[in-house]
């Protein structure tokens, strides 16, 4: 398969498509003014080919910031794409939707990813949906939009998740996820005081959810959002760890990017060596593959600033192109299979 990517600093779509022929799956990223002109204007440049779209960051060795970004697959793939509506409600009354284009493409485990944008209620969405691809094995991988709109097939929703499901014509596809944090082991803390519409964790251990990170970590209150960069929760999940990085502070709660409920157990995570985890990631994929056609990521907004402070951003984008060809999007949330995460990267990888 052949993996495209195009884009416009300045927003203007026939910049990002130029030189885009016979696309099976377009995948939009624009901005939160453009995003109704690109969904449209779009589906008239290239009508009933499948698309699904958001609004956020796209990068390949360079990130699109407020423009307009297009990753699309050329050949050797067979892609349909389609509408989870009414997320925050009940998203498993379409989920019919889903089972039909399984059957569809014929999709196996082996050689199919299901790609999805999100508006909200993310884990929610994943758990419906894995509820049907986790019987088949087949994967998952993506993230979740800004300003709660997603777009497919020309048409714009609100509460709402689109997917593709993508069909390697000639070869296998692998789905990675990547932690660069690792656990503070001296600290179990148990959630309560829990609001999971406001994402609101009110006590940790019976204290102040805000009082124990401050005291832990030893930082102002005014310091705590960026403190979460280096220093995010993680929700043991088996083997695996969730991430769940802070978004506020509300008077002495914290709330989050995820959900987290009462009596969940946490710990505190610290900032691993990202330069040698990300060396390892690679290394993973190449030894799983012989050759690689594309590689498509999903980054966190999170790991994108960190990355960015520290001047690495680049470095890393570069890193990841030595895999072959490799595009991706910044999202506010990351789906792997039915989990969502934070601060994570996950990616697809066609053979």
């Amino acid at each position: 398969m052949v993996q495209y990517f195009g884009m416009s600093q300045t927003g203007k779509l026939e910049e990002a498509v130029k030189g885009l022929t016979r696309p099976k799956l377009i995948m939009l990223m624009s901005n939160g003014k453009q995003f109704e002109k690109h969904v449209a204007e779009l589906e008239r440049r290239f009508p009933k080919v499948p698309s699904i779209g958001c609004i956020g960051m796209s990068y390949d060795t360079r990130v699109v910031e407020d423009g307009v970004g297009i990753i699309a697959f050329t050949e050797g793939v067979e892609a349909v794409t389609n509408v989870l509506e009414q997320v925050s409600v009940m998203p498993v009354k379409y989920i019919k939707r889903l089972q039909d284009d399984i059957r569809q493409i014929n999709a196996s485990s082996e050689n199919t990813i299901c790609i999805d944008f999100c508006s909200n209620n993310d884990a929610c969405v994943l758990t419906t949906a894995y509820s049907v691809l986790g019987k088949m094995k087949i994967p998952l991988v993506g993230g979740t939009g800004d300003a709660g709109k997603v777009s497919v097939n020309g048409k714009i929703y609100k509460d709402a998740a689109v997917y593709a499901l993508v069909k390697n014509l000639n070869g296998k596809v692998r789905a990675y996820k990547e932690n660069i944090y690792r656990p503070m082991n001296e600290y179990r803390l148990i959630a309560s005081k829990t609001d999971r519409n406001k994402y609101l964790l009110g006590e940790l251990n019976g204290k102040s959810a805000k009082q124990v990170y401050q005291d832990i970590l030893q930082v102002r209150e005014e310091d705590i959002c960026t403190q979460t960069f280096k220093n995010p929760f993680g929700k043991l999940s088996g083997q695996d760890v969730c991430i769940i990085s802070i978004k506020a502070v509300e008077g002495s709660a914290l709330t989050c990017y995820r959900q987290v409920n009462d009596s969940d157990v946490l710990i505190l995570l610290e900032l691993g060596d990202y330069k040698k985890i990300t060396q390892e990631t690679i290394q993973r994929i190449k030894q799983d593959f012989k050759h690689i056609s594309a590689v498509f990521s999903v980054n966190c907004l999170f790991r994108y600033k960190l990355f960015s402070q520290n001047g690495d951003m680049a470095g890393y984008l570069k890193d990841m192109s030595a895999l072959g060809n490799h595009a991706g999007i910044i999202g506010y949330g990351e789906h792997f299979n039915s989990q969502f995460v934070n601060q994570s990267m996950t990616c697809v990888v066609f053979e």
